[in-house]
């Protein structure tokens, strides 16, 4: 008989063990002790399930953004493959913790191949556990990474956007990653306030060819989608000399960017191209602005996600050096 409880002290941070697979080991107490460091979950958020002779067979851990008291998500998920029983105890507890919490709905994201630091092998299990405990699927997305190269330059690390004449400088970014697009004149969030940005924002939900953003403007309207996707990236972390809008030689709006630091890795956020602009090369031209940033800012990988649908964001990350290394999809349940 399988049972779930909170983890103990001293099966913290190591959860589950899997004999022979000291990669995996060691990768989940890395995570595990990282996440209980930045406040992403607590102690009492870690789940295991037990079976009848008090061996540990499955896990699971809701995560939050840290500040929050809120679970948003659940990260290290595990279960034998020969026991669904499990996983849904398991999936069933977590939900019943985080209600209590006062969590209205919980996220799951299932990446393939299998890789540090969750390791989630057979993806297609997973997904049909995840459904047959009332999971849907919200986005099948892309997963993309960039290793900066070395500095070479005497930049001073922080971004500095101007306001006239060009793109502006972005201090401490290393020579080796592509230059900003000459088109373009990039205006920060620390000049320009919010409104500008929500306003954007809400033009390019209004025509998204993400399904999680799309399935927001269905459910809120463009405009309120637009204000929650702005702030929901502001809790990450940034600057705002690093969030800037791009403007075209004709003065209007032509790309918004949002790079900013997750607990994990940085992460170019959000960026896109307004409607009267795309079919310029503008997409590449954001993501390289907002690597730019970061790399300016000391970062050494940086990662994006974009949705399967979006071919013109999956391009525009090649384009400027990422790698797809790998697939996400993601889960959501309401509770």
């Amino acid at each position: 008989m399988t049972s779930v409880r909170p983890a103990r002290p001293d099966e913290l941070p190591a959860l589950v063990e899997h004999p022979g697979d000291a990669e995996r080991n060691a990768a989940t107490r890395a995570y595990l002790t990282q996440l209980l460091d930045s406040g992403c979950t607590r102690p009492g958020w870690c789940l295991v399930a037990e079976d009848g002779d008090g061996r540990l067979t499955g896990s699971v851990v809701l995560w939050t953004i840290p500040g929050h008291e809120v679970p948003l998500a659940l990260v290290l998920f595990e279960a034998p493959e020969d026991a669904p029983e499990t996983a849904a105890a398991l999936l069933d507890a977590a939900a019943v913790k985080a209600r209590e919490l006062g969590a209205t709905e919980l996220e799951h994201v299932v990446d393939s191949p299998a890789q540090a630091p969750q390791f989630q092998r057979n993806p297609e299990h997973r997904g049909e556990l995840l459904r047959a405990s009332g999971y849907a699927v919200i986005r099948d997305g892309r997963r993309f990474s960039l290793r900066v190269p070395a500095a070479t330059g005497t930049g001073d690390g922080g971004p500095e956007a101007t306001g006239t004449g060009g793109a502006g400088p972005v201090s401490g970014a290393p020579d080796g990653l592509p230059a900003d697009d000459p088109r373009l004149t990039f205006r920060s969030l620390a000049e320009l306030g919010p409104e500008p940005f929500v306003a954007v924002l809400a033009e390019l939900l209004a025509d998204t060819a993400d399904a999680r953003l799309a399935a927001d403007v269905r459910q809120h309207g463009a405009r309120r989608a637009a204000e929650l996707l702005f702030e929901e990236t502001a809790e990450l972390k940034h600057e705002p000399a690093w969030w800037e809008l791009g403007y075209d030689a004709d003065g209007t709006v032509a790309v918004i960017s949002l790079p900013a630091e997750n607990p994990s890795v940085p992460v170019i956020g959000f960026v896109g191209v307004a409607p009267a602009h795309r079919g310029k090369g503008y997409a590449t031209s954001v993501v390289v602005r907002g690597t730019r940033v970061l790399a300016g800012a000391g970062a050494t990988e940086i990662r994006g996600d974009c949705d399967a649908a979006n071919v013109a964001m999956a391009k525009a990350f090649e384009r400027a050096g990422y790698v797809n290394f790998a697939d996400r999809l993601e889960f959501t349940r309401a509770l």
